[in-house]
């Protein structure tokens, strides 16, 4: 048998089918529950994330957020010169959706919140404070590797 440029067309459509067959059965195995249910509203309340943004940037001391390894806790130390905050933080995990956590900001005398790594998987984390102090409204995220 002997190969032309007909057996050559049939190879390639052959090819290409296969290819872009493969990719529709993979694309559906992909996971999107990591887009947020309510993207509308966040994109309609983003001048007011702007807002927080801007705020916390004007502040002399900056939100600190770290891990501390000898106690084995995520600090959060924040700025004194706001005030006693209130607000929630939001340790948000970008590989799986279910180990999210969301706490309320309780801070101690010297105006940290503390959060035993225990309680948290090792790996990346996204770490958002959406925070209030002195009237004005703040936010934050950092990325930490536990």
């Amino acid at each position: 048998m002997k190969f032309h440029w007909g057996w050559g067309i049939a190879i390639v459509y052959t090819t290409f089918v296969v290819v872009m067959v493969t990719l529709v059965v993979k694309s559906k195995s992909v996971d999107h529950t990591l887009v947020a249910e309510d993207y509308y509203a966040q994109d309609i309340a983003y001048q007011q994330h702007y807002d927080k943004l801007a705020n916390a940037a004007s502040l002399k001391e900056d939100l600190k957020i770290y891990a501390d390894r000898n106690t084995n806790q995520v600090v959060l130390h924040f700025p004194a010169e706001v005030g006693k905050p209130s607000g929630q933080v939001v340790f948000f995990r970008p590989s799986d959706k279910s180990m999210d956590k969301t706490m309320n900001i309780e801070v101690d005398s010297h105006g940290e919140m503390r959060v035993p790594m225990r309680q948290l998987a090792p790996g990346l984390w996204r770490i958002k404070v959406d925070w209030q102090a002195g009237g004005r409204a703040f936010f934050k995220e950092v990325k930490l590797f536990l």
